[in-house]
C-alpha cells in the first residue's frame, strides 16, 4: 500500500508542477515569479517530501520515489555520477546548520554541498554577507534559520538581495530537505500529533515522507510545538521541497547552469516551484529564439518539463492537494462521473457554491482556478474548444498569457466564436465572476487600489464584512467618479474594471448580484428571452415592475452604461461599421462620458446603419426615458437644476418637460437671467432633438395614440419619426385624446421648428443652402421665404407646403402671425374664439377672419403684413386655405379635378372655381370663393393668375403706384377703360374676367359695410356713371337749398339774446 502511495504521489507532483510550469511559461519573459504569487505562509498545495540523488545527505532519503523499469536504472545512475561529478567542481556550499526546536546538530559534509566546521554561520558567508548586514537584524545573526526567513521575506525592492547569495541560499535549503535528520526532528516534535494522525503515522520511516503528510494534515496539528515547527518550516521551505522528486533529478544540473536557484526572483513573491520551472522555461524559450544559445537545457530536462506539463489538466487524481481536498466531495457530487478528459474538475467547479460542499474542497478549486485564469492551458477542455479561436482571433498574444482569456471574452459572441468554446468559456467566467480574485490581471493592478479605496487590507483574504463580489462592487464604484468627486481609481486599475464591466455585462449569470437579486423576476417577465443579451435588455424593459433590489441593481447598471455605452459589448460589436465610420473619435477616447451613445444616435439613420444596431440604439434611448439618470451626460449638466426646479421627479421625459417649460417661460418674459442654467440647456436641446426622432421616446403620446396606431399607421416603421408624421397626417380620424396631444406637439414645433424632425432631416441641405444663419426659431419661416427657389430641392419644398397647410389650420400653430396679430383676433374675431376649444384646431377660421379684415383695410400693419403673405400662399396653393377645402371639396372634385391633380400647384384650382363660380351649388363653398374674390380686390399680388398675366402692364403704367390697399388693381381699372393704352391681351382677358366675377359677386354677396361699398363702385365697369349720379344728386341737393332760402320763421335778435 505504501508503495502504490507513493506512486501515486509522483503522477500528483508532475500534475502541480504542470500547473506551475505553464504559469511559468506564460510569463517568463514579462512576469518572473508570478505563479508564486499569494503563496508562502499562506494555503499551499500539498507534495511528497523531496528525495534524489545529488540532494544532500546519502542513505535512503537520496533514493527516487518513483520506482523505474531496469533500463531506465541505469541511465538513471549514469546521471547521478555526472551530476555528482559536476557538484565537485562547483564552489564549496555551507553544511548543514542545527534544526529548530531542539533537534540534532548539523551534518558535516556529506555526499551533497557541504563545507567545515559546525559553527558556519549563514551571516559570515561571502557572498551573503552583505545582503545579511544590510537587511536583517543583529541579533538574527547567530541562528542560520532566522537568517534565511528574514532574507526569504525581504518585499522592499531597495533591499534586494544578490543573485549570488540567492543561489547559495537555494542550495542551503536543498540540505535542509534531504537530510533524513530532517525527519526524526519531526518524529520528536510532532510525536502525539503523529500518532493521532493515521496516515502519517503508517509512513515508513526514512523516506522523508513524514513531513509531507504532516503537511498536508497541518489544518489538523492541535499541538502548539509540532503546529509551530511544522508552520515555520512551512514558510521557509515548503514551496521549494516539492520540487526535489523526480523533477529535481532530471533538472538540477539546468537548474545550477542556468541559475534558477535562487530564493526571490520577483519583486514580492517568496521563492516557489513555479520560479523555478518558469527560469527554466525562459531557458527553453531563450534557446528557442536564439540560432546559437549560449546556454542550453539538457535534453533529460526538457523531457521532464514536457512531461510535467502534459499532466495534470487531464486528471484530477493528479493533483494531489485537490484530491485529498475533494476526495468526500467527489463521492459526494461527482460520482457517476468518469475520471479523465478533466471530467471531474467540470463537475466539481459546478458544484463549487453547493451549501454541502466542504470549505477545504472550495479553497483547492478556487486555487485551481486562480490558475486556469493565468493560463488557459491548464483547462485541458477549453484549451482544446478554444484552439481554433486562439489561433484566429488572439493569435497575437503570447501562448499561455493571461489576456489570453480576456481576449476570448471580447470575442465571445462574434463570428469567429465556435460554439464548444463559447460554452466552455461561459463556464469558467461563471466562477471567476463571482471571485474578482481568480482574475489575475484585475486583481494586481487594482491590489493598491483596493486596499486605499475599499480599506481591504489583506483583501485577498475573504470574510463574512468582506466577500469577494463586495471587494468589485467598491472598485467599480469608483471607477466611475468625476475629478470633483475625487477618490478615483488609478488608471490601469480603471480600465481592467471597465474591461470586466463589458464581459460581464453580455450575460446576466456574469453578474452574480443582478442574478441573485433578480432571479424571480428573471423567471416572471424573462422565461421566454433566452438569446444572449436578451435578460438584461427584458429587465430594463420591466424595471417598474421590478422587485425594489433588482431595480436598484438594474437601474445602477443602465447608468453605468450611460456613461460607457462600451459595457453594452453586444451592441458595440453590432455597432462596429457606424462607429468605424461617424464615431472612431469619440470610440478612441479612453474616457466616453456618453459622447459615443450621442454619436451613435445622431448617425441611426445612416445607409451603412444595420437592424441590430438601430433596434440596439434605439432600446437604450427607450430605456434612458424610465430615469434621467440614465442619460448620463444631461444627469451631469442638469442634476444641480432638476434638484432646485423639478424635485421629485425621475422619468427623464418628464423632467424635459420641466425644464423646457421653464426655459420657454424665462425666453416669453424676456427674464434678465434664465432660471435654467447654459449647460443645461444645450444638453436640454440635445435631449429634446432625440425625443423628436421616435414616438416611443414620448411616452404620454405614445400611450395616448397607441389604438390610433394601429388603426390608421400599422403599416408604419418606428423610428425616422415616421409614426409621427403619419398621425399628423390623419389628424382628423384620430380619438379625441391622441388629438390633443398632437396638437399640442405640432404647437410646440412650430414655435421652435428645429425639434421637427422629419422637417429637418428632409431639409437639412436647404438649411444648409439658404439658411445658414437663421436661428432655430425663424427655421420654417426662412425656408418659406425661399420655397420658390429654382434651387429648392422638390423634396423639401413639398415638407414646407405641408407645414404651411398645418399652420393654416390654426393661428396657434403660426407663431409668427399669432404675435403680429395678438390685438386684431380679440378685436375682430372674438366670436370665434368664444367658441374655439382648447387643443383643437379652429379649421382656419380666425385666418379666414382676418383675411376679410384686410380686404376691409382694418387690420394693423404687423398683422397685415403676415395675412398678405398667407394670402398670397394660398391663393397660389389651394391646400393651404382649410375653410376653402373644407366648403369646396367636392367642387374641387368635380370641376376642378385635373387642376388639382397637378404635381405643382400655382392657383389653377383657384382661378378653376372662380371661373365656375355660377355653377358653384354649395353655399358655403360659392361664399368661400366670393370672399377669394374680394381679397383680391384688396391688392392684385393676391391674385397670382391675374399678377402674372398683367406683370408688364404694372411695370409700364402702374410702377409709380404704391403696392397695397388696391391701389395697383385700381390703376389696372382705369387703364382698361383708357382707350389710348393698350393692354397686353392677357391681362385684359383676366381684368374683364374680374370684373365680370366682381359684378356678380355684388349681386350675390351685398356690401358689408361702407368700405365694401366704395370698393364694389370703384371697381365697377360703370363706375363713372354712378361716381356721377352720385355727384349729381349732391349738387342738386346743395342748389335746393340756396334757391329755396330758409323755410323757418325769422325770430329777432332781442328774442335770441334773451
Amino acid at each position: 500500500m505504501a508503495a502504490c502511495g507513493r506512486v501515486r504521489r509522483m503522477f500528483r507532483l508532475s500534475a502541480a508542477l504542470q500547473l506551475l510550469l505553464l504559469l511559468g511559461a506564460a510569463r517568463a519573459e514579462k512576469l518572473p515569479g508570478q505563479a508564486s504569487h499569494g503563496q508562502g505562509q499562506g494555503p499551499v498545495p500539498n507534495f511528497v517530501l523531496p528525495g534524489g540523488p545529488g540532494g544532500g545527505g546519502g542513505g535512503p532519503a537520496g533514493q527516487p520515489l518513483l520506482q523505474v523499469q531496469p533500463q531506465q536504472q541505469q541511465q538513471q545512475q549514469q546521471q547521478q555520477q555526472q551530476q555528482q561529478q559536476q557538484q565537485q567542481q562547483q564552489p564549496p556550499q555551507p553544511p548543514q546548520p542545527p534544526f529548530p526546536a531542539g533537534g540534532p546538530p548539523a551534518r558535516r559534509g556529506g555526499a551533497g554541498p557541504g563545507g567545515a566546521g559546525g559553527g558556519w554561520k549563514l551571516a559570515e558567508e561571502e557572498f551573503c554577507r552583505e545582503d545579511v548586514t544590510r537587511v536583517c537584524p543583529k541579533h538574527t545573526w547567530s541562528n542560520n534559520l532566522a537568517v534565511l526567513e528574514c532574507l526569504q521575506d525581504v518585499r522592499e525592492p531597495e533591499n534586494e538581495i544578490s543573485s549570488d547569495c540567492n543561489h547559495l541560499l537555494w542550495n542551503y535549503k536543498l540540505n535542509l530537505t534531504t537530510d533524513p535528520k530532517f525527519e526524526s526532528v519531526a518524529r520528536e516534535v510532532c510525536k502525539s500529533t503523529i500518532s493521532e494522525i493515521k496516515e502519517c503515522a503508517d509512513e515508513p520511516v526514512g523516506k522523508g515522507y513524514l513531513v509531507s503528510c504532516l503537511v498536508d494534515h497541518r489544518g489538523n496539528i492541535t499541538e502548539y510545538q509540532c503546529h509551530q515547527y511544522i508552520t515555520k518550516m512551512t514558510a521557509i521551505i515548503f514551496s521549494d521541497y516539492r520540487l526535489i522528486c523526480g523533477f529535481m533529478d532530471d533538472c538540477k544540473n539546468d537548474i545550477n547552469i542556468l541559475k534558477c536557484g535562487s530564493i526571490r526572483l520577483g519583486e514580492k513573491d517568496a521563492h516557489s516551484q513555479g520560479e523555478v520551472v518558469s527560469c527554466l522555461e525562459k531557458g527553453l524559450v531563450k534557446e528557442a529564439e536564439e540560432g546559437d544559445p549560449k546556454v542550453q537545457v539538457s535534453e533529460v530536462c526538457k523531457k521532464a518539463i514536457l512531461r510535467v506539463a502534459e499532466l495534470s489538466s487531464d486528471d484530477f487524481h493528479l493533483d494531489r492537494h485537490l484530491y485529498f481536498a475533494c476526495r468526500d466531495d467527489r463521492e459526494r457530487f461527482c460520482e457517476n462521473t468518469q475520471a479523465g478528459e478533466g471530467r471531474v474538475y467540470k463537475c466539481l467547479f459546478n458544484h463549487k457554491f453547493e451549501e454541502s460542499m466542504s470549505e477545504k474542497c472550495r479553497e483547492a478549486l478556487t486555487t485551481r482556478q486562480k490558475l486556469i485564469a493565468q493560463d488557459y492551458r491548464i483547462d485541458r477542455a477549453l484549451n482544446e474548444a478554444c484552439e481554433s479561436v486562439i489561433q484566429t482571433a488572439c493569435k497575437h498574444i503570447r501562448p499561455g498569457d493571461p489576456m489570453i482569456l480576456s481576449c476570448l471574452m471580447e470575442h465571445l459572441y462574434t463570428e469567429k466564436m465556435v460554439e464548444d468554446c463559447e460554452h466552455r468559456l461561459l463556464e469558467l467566467q461563471y466562477f471567476i465572476s463571482r471571485d474578482w480574485k481568480l482574475d489575475p490581471v484585475l486583481y494586481r493592478k487594482c491590489q493598491g487600489d483596493a486596499s486605499r479605496l475599499c480599506h481591504t487590507h489583506g483583501w485577498n483574504e475573504t470574510s463574512e464584512f468582506m466577500p469577494p463580489g463586495a471587494v468589485f462592487s467598491c472598485l467599480y464604484r469608483h471607477a466611475y467618479r468625476t475629478e470633483e468627486q475625487g477618490r478615483r481609481l488609478s488608471r490601469e486599475c480603471r480600465a481592467e474594471v471597465q474591461r470586466i464591466l463589458h464581459q460581464r455585462a453580455m450575460d446576466v449569470k456574469l453578474d452574480p448580484a443582478l442574478q441573485d437579486k433578480c432571479l424571480i423576476d428573471l423567471g416572471k417577465w424573462c422565461s421566454e428571452k433566452t438569446e444572449t443579451g436578451q435578460e438584461l435588455e427584458c429587465l430594463q424593459d420591466h424595471l417598474d415592475d421590478l422587485a425594489v433590489e433588482c431595480r436598484d441593481l438594474v437601474g445602477n447598471l443602465t447608468e453605468l452604461e450611460s456613461e460607457d455605452i462600451q459595457i453594452e459589448a453586444l451592441l458595440m460589436r453590432a455597432c462596429e461599421p457606424i462607429i468605424q465610420n461617424f464615431c472612431h473619435d469619440v470610440a478612441d477616447n479612453q474616457i466616453d462620458s456618453g459622447d459615443l451613445m450621442e454619436c451613435l444616435i445622431q448617425n441611426k439613420h445612416q445607409k451603412d446603419m444595420n437592424e441590430k444596431c438601430a433596434i440596439g440604439v434605439t432600446h437604450f434611448q427607450l430605456v434612458q426615458m424610465k430615469d434621467f439618470r440614465f442619460s448620463y451626460k444631461f444627469k451631469m449638466a442638469c442634476k444641480e437644476d432638476v434638484l432646485k426646479l423639478c424635485p421629485n421627479i425621475k422619468k427623464k421625459v418628464d423632467v424635459v418637460i420641466c425644464l423646457s417649460t421653464t426655459v420657454r417661460n424665462d425666453t416669453l418674459q424676456e427674464a434678465k437671467e434664465h432660471r435654467v442654467s447654459l449647460k443645461c440647456r444645450k444638453q436640454l436641446r440635445v435631449e429634446e432633438l432625440e425625443m423628436t426622432e421616435d414616438i416611443r421616446l414620448e411616452p404620454d403620446l405614445y400611450e395616448a395614440c397607441k389604438s390610433d396606431i394601429k388603426n390608421y399607421c400599422s403599416t408604419a416603421q418606428y423610428g425616422n419619426a415616421q409614426i409621427i408624421e403619419c398621425l399628423k397626417e390623419n389628424k382628423k380620424q384620430l380619438s379625441t385624446r391622441c388629438h390633443q396631444k398632437v396638437f399640442k406637439l405640432q404647437e410646440t414645433e412650430m414655435m421652435d421648428p428645429e425639434l421637427d424632425y422629419t422637417l429637418m432631416r428632409v431639409c437639412k441641405q436647404m438649411i444648409k443652402r439658404f439658411c445658414p444663419e437663421a436661428d432655430s426659431k425663424t427655421m420654417l419661416q426662412c425656408l418659406k421665404q425661399n420655397k420658390n427657389s429654382e434651387l429648392m430641392d422638390p423634396k423639401c419644398k413639398q415638407m414646407i407646403t405641408k407645414r404651411q397647410i398645418t399652420q393654416n389650420t390654426d393661428y396657434r400653430l403660426n407663431p409668427v402671425l399669432r404675435k403680429a396679430c395678438k390685438a386684431d383676433i380679440p378685436k375682430f374675431c372674438h366670436g370665434i374664439l368664444t367658441k374655439a376649444k382648447e387643443d383643437s384646431e379652429l379649421e382656419g377660421q380666425v385666418i379666414s377672419c382676418l383675411k376679410l379684415r384686410y380686404a376691409d383695410q382694418r387690420l394693423s400693419s404687423d398683422c397685415e403684413d403676415q395675412i398678405r403673405i398667407i394670402i398670397q400662399e394660398s391663393a397660389l396653393d389651394y391646400r393651404l386655405d382649410p375653410q376653402l377645402q373644407l366648403h369646396c371639396s367636392d367642387e374641387i372634385s368635380n370641376l376642378c379635378a385635373e387642376e388639382a391633380a397637378a404635381q405643382e400647384q400655382t392657383g389653377q384650382v383657384e382661378e378653376c372655381l372662380k371661373v365656375n363660380l355660377l355653377k358653384i351649388k354649395t353655399d358655403m363653398c360659392k361664399k368661400e370663393v366670393l370672399n377669394m374674390l374680394k381679397e383680391s380686390k384688396a391688392d392684385i399680388f393676391v391674385d397670382p393668375v391675374l399678377h402674372t398675366a398683367c406683370a408688364l402692364d404694372i411695370k409700364h403704367h402702374c410702377a409709380a403706384i404704391t403696392p397695397g390697399r388696391g391701389r395697383q388693381m385700381s390703376c389696372l381699372m382705369e387703364a382698361l377703360e383708357d382707350k389710348r393704352v393698350r393692354l397686353q391681351p392677357e391681362c385684359k382677358k383676366r381684368l374683364n374676367d374680374r370684373i365680370e366675377m366682381w359684378s356678380y359677386a355684388a349681386k350675390v354677396a351685398p356690401a358689408d359695410g361702407f368700405s365694401d361699398l366704395a370698393m364694389q363702385v370703384m371697381t365697377s365697369p360703370s363706375k363713372n356713371y354712378i361716381l356721377s349720379v352720385i355727384s349729381g344728386s349732391i349738387c342738386i341737393l346743395f342748389l335746393i337749398g340756396l334757391m329755396c332760402g330758409r323755410i323757418t320763421k325769422r325770430v329777432t335778435r332781442e328774442l335770441k339774446d334773451r
